[in-house]
């Protein structure tokens, strides 16, 4: 089926089904941040292996990446998706089913290695079906699975884990991972027009094409930016909320009930701005902006909850509302010919740039004697560093698709 012959109506549908196999898979990952003060005290762990227990995930779907690459344009998208993504929820079910820390942490690696690869093809299959014009809404329609994981799916499992144990909430997403299997089974169209391009080359010399390529490259550090930005802070946002912030078990999932409730709105609102008024600019005033609310998270001291929650839901509202126009740039900076390949090579360079900032803020933090995080505001900096410089690769891309062809700006 090519993008001429799907409809308004079933690409909304498809868009739809996307965003509910990218919400099961992002509360997968994200689910492990806020259990990381229960965790650390259930295994007796430090904070450092509790971010190698995060970046895990991350490093082994940086790993899923690269060897997907050989892969992925010669299967049809459906079936190398619904493939994936039963795999990933039997490895969810290992992560609920781990009766200690090393078992979970090699269903943690397995979740990686099969997870980390769905956002590519998901990302994959909007830039196939839906024109540069609509990819914005597009892209906040799909990564508004990110709002109500947030907003719904974290809390949830909190309560949830709260109210039975740990391995509750790693239950019920394998469940419903398997329920969205089947509803995708029977409402995904084949998507396999792809095919007759990927078999023009050898898969190597593809591989070689799509790295040697200098836009490529640019979009590759780009999109490695956008991650590092987030993922300095938000592994230890909860352990930091608690022990310097003062926060109670019982309060962090207000934290991301807030969060998430904000962006369940304001991601389709960016999807919007960055069409209407062009993705590169969007993006350079959203980059710009999650500035403060990270330095405000990092340096954060006692407060009222209602403070926490306003700099934390500004935070989530800025870090997610970035990516809806940084996705679309880098979706648009491939080559449409080898746009599979390098959405995989893609995914693998942010599994590793998250993997490479969750372990790096896991050695910068520290505890004192009294148990509070010292030197949190230093991975802020970092962060802000790395959004800054995003900003300026962002205006050297080359955007496929856009009108009269390949252009310096949305």
């Amino acid at each position: 089926m090519t993008q001429a012959q799907l409809s308004l109506r079933r690409e909304r549908w498809l868009l739809i089904t996307l965003a509910g196999i990218q919400f099961t898979h992002i509360l997968d990952f994200m689910i492990m941040m806020p259990l990381g003060p229960q965790l650390t005290r259930l295994f007796g762990i430090s904070d450092a292996q509790f971010g190698l227990l995060v970046s895990a995930y991350t490093l082994s779907a940086g790993v899923s990446g690269l060897v997907a690459t050989t892969y992925v344009d010669r299967f049809g998208r459906k079936r190398l998706l619904l493939v994936l993504y039963s795999l990933f929820a039997l490895a969810t079910l290992a992560c609920g089913l781990a009766p200690g820390y090393g078992f979970l942490m090699a269903a943690r690696v397995a979740a990686g290695l099969f997870g980390g690869v769905l956002s590519a093809v998901s990302q994959t299959i909007v830039a196939d079906v839906v024109p540069f014009e609509r990819r914005g809404r597009a892209m906040g329609i799909v990564m508004s699975a990110f709002s109500v994981s947030t907003v719904a799916g974290v809390p949830a499992s909190l309560w949830l884990a709260n109210l039975s144990t740990w391995q509750a909430p790693f239950f019920g997403i394998a469940l419903m991972s398997g329920l969205l299997a089947v509803a995708a089974a029977l409402s995904m169209p084949t998507l396999d027009q792809h095919l007759h391009a990927a078999r023009r080359g050898g898969v190597w010399r593809g591989i070689g094409q799509v790295l040697t390529d200098p836009n490529h490259q640019r979009a590759f550090a780009f999109s490695a930016l956008l991650m590092f930005t987030g993922f300095t802070v938000i592994p230890y946002i909860t352990i930091y909320m608690q022990a310097n912030v003062g926060l109670l078990d019982a309060q962090i999932p207000y934290v991301y009930l807030a969060g998430g409730a904000a962006t369940l709105f304001t991601a389709r609102l960016f999807g919007r701005m960055a069409d209407r008024h062009g993705k590169v600019r969007t993006f350079t005033w959203l980059a710009v902006s999650v500035t403060v609310p990270i330095m405000a998270t990092t340096l954060l001291p006692r407060v009222p909850l209602w403070v926490v929650l306003l700099v934390s839901t500004s935070l989530f509202v800025c870090l997610s509302g970035r990516m809806i126009p940084g996705m679309a740039l880098v979706t648009s900076a491939a080559d449409p010919d080898r746009r599979g390949t390098f959405m995989v090579l893609n995914a693998a360079v942010q599994s590793v740039a998250m993997g490479a900032a969750s372990l790096m803020g896991g050695l910068i933090i520290s505890r004192d004697a009294a148990g509070q995080v010292q030197h949190y505001g230093w991975t802020g900096v970092i962060g802000c560093l790395a959004s800054l410089g995003a900003i300026a690769l962002a205006r050297r891309l080359r955007l496929h698709g856009a009108i009269d062809g390949p252009v310096r700006r949305a």
